[in-house]
C-alpha cells in the first residue's frame, strides 16, 4: 500500500477516475492510455503520446519499467516515475494498479464484482481507483487526532 498518504495523492486518484469515467480514451496496451498511463497523465500533466514516447526509449510495459526504474538514469520515463513516487505512490502501488491487484484495495470491492474484474476494462479501473481513494481517505481520517474536548465515550469508541 502507499507509503505516504496525502490529500494530493487521493485527489490524483479521484481526478484520474473521473477523467477515465467521463471522457478519456482508454487502451490498456498503450503506455500513456493504460491504468498507470492515465494516472501518470494526471500527476505529470503529460499527454498520453508524450508518456508513450518516453516509455518506448526502454523495453517493457509498466511493470517491467518499474522494475528497471533508476532515479539517476536521466531517462524521461524514469523522471515520470519520479514524479509519481514523489507524490507518494510506491512502485508496488503502480504495479498493482496496472493489474488491479492490491489485495487491500480489492477487499473494498463487493465480492461479486471483485471476482469479475478485469485489469483492462475501463469501468473496473475506475472502480479500483475510486475504492483506493476511499481507502486512503479513511486512513487519513483515522489518523486525525481527536479534539481535546471530545467526550470520553467518543475517545473509547475511537480507540
Amino acid at each position: 500500500m502507499t507509503s505516504r498518504v496525502s490529500l494530493p495523492l487521493i485527489q490524483a486518484l479521484r481526478d484520474t477516475a473521473r477523467r477515465l469515467a467521463t471522457e478519456a480514451p482508454y487502451q490498456w496496451g498503450h503506455m500513456g492510455s493504460c491504468n498507470c498511463g492515465h494516472l501518470a497523465q494526471t500527476v505529470t500533466r503529460l499527454t498520453k503520446a508524450e508518456i508513450h514516447t518516453q516509455a518506448l526509449q526502454r523495453y517493457g510495459d509498466w511493470e517491467r519499467q518499474l522494475v528497471d526504474y533508476c532515479p539517476t538514469s536521466g531517462l524521461p520515463f524514469d523522471q515520470t516515475i519520479d514524479e509519481m513516487l514523489e507524490l507518494g505512490f510506491s512502485r508496488a502501488d503502480l504495479t498493482n494498479l496496472e493489474k488491479l491487484g492490491d489485495p487491500a484495495v480489492r477487499i473494498g470491492i463487493p465480492f461479486e464484482r471483485r471476482n469479475a474484474m478485469r485489469h483492462n476494462q475501463r469501468d473496473d479501473v475506475v472502480l479500483y481507483l475510486r475504492t483506493w481513494a476511499d481507502l486512503l481517505e479513511q486512513q487519513l481520517v483515522d489518523a486525525l487526532p481527536l479534539p481535546a474536548f471530545a467526550e470520553p465515550a467518543l475517545v473509547a469508541a475511537h480507540a
